[in-house]
């Protein structure tokens, strides 16, 4: 299942756990104290006004004390100028550069439509098994040392969430939220606008959270109503799956799946696809009841139909077209079936949601039996699971509410036993890898006995931050599958990293299955051989001490780095390894174990004395006027090196790689080659290869001197993110047509050449 992630990106887990502000096992308290005593009525008139902060003079949250924080009300229907207890964003840099645990914003929901108080932290819990979303618990707010009552303590969704999820914050990012609030005829549906002049037909409908992006924002609606075949280019669609098939299962209908369509965000990653992540759950399990019907109407539902209502709603209504997607693409709705089968039975037929849901309820009971400002009894909430209430007000709407359980122990039977869920869906033996601690570079063949199946396929990738690829898997005896026609199913991987993450899929005509079924966002590894670094095998290759203009780290900032080489032909694991500005403290900065870097690979780190961010950035920072670096393994020291004043924007680095002297640098080779020669000579045996042409504009050849059984041939960019792989015997021609103008390598067997394209 899932397991520690190595390489660029590893054990956001450990940073997670370091990380109590979101434990749900832990109650947060939250001091705020303002010296104005009509702090209430500045922040009432702003939240009228420009929704504008107003400022608090301190916060104290567990103990530590923060000065000068930003405070504002928010919510839509959860905010009344008349309620002792209203729903909060507390800004902690709005006027001083300052954090808790790494986080800058606190959103604190007050529990307005929930009598249980934990159907936000539940929804959210359960559906972080299945994707990535903001995490939730609960936090105890007092104002002026008056308290104010239990909150829900919401993890906000911004640079930060994008680049703790997807290893980057500065590419096109959408809030799907209408800027005057959703209605029955604005709202976030991606109905894409055939009359629109431009992007700004979009914008009342949408709020771009980064500097640019709408154009290729309208190009993504374009292609989901319009050419729908190519949308897994443009999204990524497991993802998609999970959120549709959560919003369904749980009645979430505050959400794309409901009436208003509103309540998401979409952040574009580096794979150029979109990632949808939901947000404000605290009317999932029919906490809001209408679905929404054609272009206008509530569709709201009564308790009985909510609990019977159908798992392919709006399949063909056209305004909500991403669901249509999903629903009308065979394979999209067999996978979608599927996940709701994953949580269905984990979640719902075990009962666990019900375990978590009286964890949950223990650990605030006393905090909600003192809130002298909820908005429900303390009877109330003692049977909020299991109590239906009648007469809740959306506005002047009323409707009643089922409790969470009331509602999933009747739903979740209801779904199983729809036609749909009843088709036999292929099984898969946990896979079988054929060298289960390969080498670097070589082939691992993956197989598994599925049965009841038309198509397998082995999904997998090299990287925390890539997508997965995927590929067919074959039952002909040609694949390692022992012989044909024996239900064995395999296919080869390319180790290319220190760690390699894949499942399996199967699917017959009415039905499919993953392994292991919380995929993609659970998956097996196959970890390579790899040793400890030893002096001469792990360098310090190259530093920027002072970056204002060059490289921006996953937060979108740009911070002093530093880059190893690994001179050796094996993966070195970094676990015992350390990274320091003072000889006198080898052991400031330990790498995180499981930390490797790939034979003549390169790893970035980011010396920025934020330790609290994503895993590779260091709790020291360098000194442009002259600073020091040293490597060590264990006490033994590696590498090091002493530099003077730097210039910015100039980094400093080896020429040759890993065993040259230091010098400026002109150009930085951030995560590459410092010096072209390196890739030639090092790595490349001319007498055993040859490629031609190079430079090549359409394509080029690879011919081997010596006529090898079988070769493999992987081209990857200077960032080292495979683009194409293929195997072939003595020759091959390859088309560089999809290729951009640049620099890129071609590896055959161990031997690398550089290619140029050009245009």
């Amino acid at each position: 299942m899932k397991t520690p992630l190595t390489l660029f990106l590893i054990l956001l887990s450990v940073l997670v756990q370091a990380q109590s502000f979101y434990n749900t096992s832990n109650l947060q308290k939250i001091h705020i104290f303002f010296t104005a005593t009509n702090w209430d009525y500045k922040l009432d008139t702003a939240n009228a006004g420009a929704d504008s902060y107003i400022v608090a003079d301190s916060i104290l949250i567990n103990g530590k004390k923060l000065d000068s924080v930003g405070v504002k009300y928010k919510g839509y229907s959860s905010y009344n100028a008349s309620n002792v207890k209203n729903p909060f964003h507390i800004s902690l840099n709005e006027y001083k550069n300052q954090s808790y645990q790494g986080f800058k914003d606190i959103k604190l929901a007050n529990g307005f439509y929930d009598p249980s108080m934990i159907r936000e932290v539940l929804a959210y819990d359960i559906l972080s098994n299945y994707m990535d979303c903001p995490r939730a618990n609960f936090a105890q707010v007092y104002v002026n040392n008056t308290y104010l009552g239990l909150y829900t303590n919401d993890e906000s969704i911004n640079k930060k969430f994008c680049g703790d999820h997807f290893y980057s914050s500065g590419n096109s990012f959408v809030k799907c939220e209408p800027s005057v609030g959703a209605s029955l005829t604005v709202k976030s549906d991606l109905v894409y606008k055939p009359l629109a002049i431009d992007s700004s037909s979009y914008f009342n409908y949408y709020e771009l959270k980064s500097q640019v992006g709408w154009n290729d924002f309208v190009s993504l609606i374009d292609t989901i109503n319009n050419y729908p075949t190519n949308l897994e280019y443009k999204m990524d669609m497991d993802r998609v799956i999970w959120m549709l098939a959560f919003n369904n299962v749980t009645i979430n209908l505050d959400s794309y799946s409901g009436t208003f369509e509103h309540n998401y965000y979409l952040y574009k990653d580096n794979n150029k696809r979109y990632n949808p992540i939901i947000w404000d759950m605290n009317l999932a399990f029919g906490g809001i009841p209408f679905s929404g019907v054609g272009a206008s109407g509530l569709g709201q539902l009564t308790i009985p139909q909510e609990k019977t209502y159908s798992a392919f709603t709006h399949s063909v209504d056209p305004y909500w077209p991403l669901i249509n997607v999903v629903m009308n693409n065979p394979r999209y709705k067999r996978m979608y079936v599927a996940h709701m089968k994953t949580m269905l039975n984990e979640m719902f037929l075990s009962n666990l949601y019900q375990t978590k849901a009286s964890q949950f309820q223990a650990t605030i009971d006393t905090a909600v039996f003192s809130d002298a400002n909820k908005f429900y009894t303390y009877t109330q909430f003692q049977n909020g699971m299991t109590t239906d209430y009648p007469m809740i007000f959306f506005s002047v709407l009323p409707y009643d509410l089922v409790g969470i359980s009331n509602l999933m122990a009747a739903r979740t039977p209801y779904l199983l036993s729809t036609p749909n869920f009843t088709y036999t869906a292929p099984s898969i033996s946990t896979p079988t890898l054929s060298n289960v601690s390969p080498t670097f570079g070589s082939m691992v063949s993956v197989t598994s006995s599925v049965l009841n199946t038309n198509d397998v396929f082995l999904g997998y990738r090299n990287n925390i931050s890539d997508k997965f690829t995927k590929i067919q898997m074959f039952d002909d005896g040609l694949h390692n599958d022992l012989m044909a026609g024996d239900n064995i199913y395999g296919a080869s991987i390319l180790i290319n990293s220190g760690l390699v993450h894949y499942y399996i899929y199967a699917e017959n005509s009415n039905a499919g299955m993953f392994s292991p079924q919380r995929a993609e966002h659970e998956y097996y590894s196959i970890i390579p051989n790899s040793v400890a670094p030893t002096p001469g095998k792990l360098f310090i290759n190259e530093l920027l001490a002072i970056n204002t203009l060059l490289q921006k780290d996953e937060y979108s900032k740009r911070e002093d780095w530093l880059e190893l080489y690994n001179t050796s032909s094996e993966i070195l694991d970094l676990s015992n390894s350390y990274l320091s500005d003072s000889y006198l403290q080898p052991m400031k900065w330990k790498f995180p174990n499981g930390t490797k870097i790939t034979p003549n690979g390169f790893l970035i780190i980011w010396a920025d004395n934020d330790s609290l961010q994503h895993i590779l950035h260091t709790n020291f920072s360098f000194n442009g006027s002259g600073d020091h670096a040293y490597l060590f393994q264990g006490a033994t020291l590696l590498d090091s090196v002493t530099f003077g004043v730097q210039a910015s924007n100039i980094s400093f680095g080896r020429c040759p790689n890993g065993t040259g002297p230091f010098s400026l640098l002109p150009i930085s080779s951030y995560n590459t080659y410092n010096c072209s020669v390196d890739i030639q000579t090092i790595k490349t045996d001319k007498s055993k290869i040859e490629i031609f042409p190079n430079p090549s504009s359409s394509s080029f050849k690879v011919v081997l001197a010596n006529n090898f059984d079988l070769s493999h041939l992987v081209i990857y960019d200077l960032l080292g993110k495979i683009l194409y792989q293929s195997e072939f015997n003595y020759s091959v021609e390859v088309s560089v047509l999809n290729l951009e103008s640049g620099i890129y390598f071609v590896k055959v067997n161990e031997q690398v050449v550089k290619i140029q394209v050009i245009r």
